[in-house]
């Protein structure tokens, strides 16, 4: 069950607020857990504004099913795999369809604040870089899905199968074509936030062991594929908004740096390069 968005937002002026009452603190726990609630309200606070814009945008649900059927048709004439073919293969197995379901309905908030919570921790000169990224592919995301596009399961006319209802474990109750929550298909929020994770951490990270989490977006587009919750499509095009979030937070904290360095004065020359001796000294004619 998602956080409604006032709850969220209550939240964040509760941890704004307590942060800054630990900052005055002479208790040193409570100075050094000061940064940790600061953060945690900003993240609660980038979640109840897209919360609420998902709430704003629940009127536009007309269309969804035709635009799905473009996918669709646009996936054949591309030659994609059909994910009825992969649905398919699992559907014999009921407990893989219900491990699957419970990938698409559990892991992937608890997977973001897992990984904010490491990276705040073990890679804090790296947490504000990749925290914007993700808002900014957060709200990419949302901004698409304004247009609205039905997931494969709502199409059973294709031979779809809407593994959550059959095993009872939908997130979404009996909700169908008229709720914007279920027709925001495209992209996928899921998958993006999956490739996301693995992008920043292999980034970061300096362990040999961090290619393994490549599994995380792989396991996650599988499983939204295989539920039928999404098409090839939506996974594709939010794992090409990670890189445009990337370079737009570059070009951002760059031309922020810029605005903050005073005019005429030059860049300081890198710590790392040696000075010649004699530098500066004026040969004689």
């Amino acid at each position: 069950m998602l956080v409604p968005w006032n709850a969220a937002a209550l939240a964040t002026a509760c941890l704004a607020a307590l942060s800054l009452v630990m900052r005055r603190l002479r208790w040193h726990p409570a100075r050094v857990a000061a940064p940790f609630a600061w953060e945690a309200g900003v993240i609660l606070g980038l979640y109840a504004v897209w919360q609420k814009a998902g709430d704003l945008a629940a009127d536009h649900v007309a269309g969804a099913a035709g635009n799905a059927l473009w996918v669709w048709r646009v996936e054949r004439l591309m030659h994609f795999p059909s994910e009825l073919t992969v649905q398919r293969w699992v559907l014999p197995f009921p407990l893989v369809v219900e491990a699957l379901n419970g990938v698409y309905a559990i892991v992937h908030v608890p997977a973001l604040i897992v990984f904010l919570i490491w990276l705040f921790v073990r890679h804090h000169d790296a947490y504000y870089r990749w925290r914007n990224v993700g808002a900014l592919l957060t709200f990419a995301m949302l901004a698409i899905q304004v247009v609205p596009v039905a997931p494969p399961r709502l199409l059973p006319q294709l031979g779809f199968v809407d593994t959550a209802a059959r095993y009872h474990e939908s997130v979404y109750g009996g909700a169908g074509l008229r709720s914007a929550q279920v027709v925001a298909a495209m992209p996928s929020v899921h998958v993006g936030w999956a490739v996301f994770i693995a992008v920043a951490v292999v980034a970061v990270s300096r362990s040999r062991r961090r290619w393994l989490i490549l599994v995380h977006p792989a396991l996650t587009l599988f499983a939204v594929v295989a539920t039928a919750n999404h098409w090839w499509l939506d996974g594709i095009v939010a794992a090409a908004l990670v890189p445009l979030a990337v370079a737009v937070e570059a070009f951002a904290r760059a031309s922020w740096q810029r605005a903050r360095t005073p005019v005429g004065v030059p860049p300081p020359a890198p710590a790392h390069l040696p000075v010649a001796a004699g530098a500066g000294e004026v040969d004689p004619p």
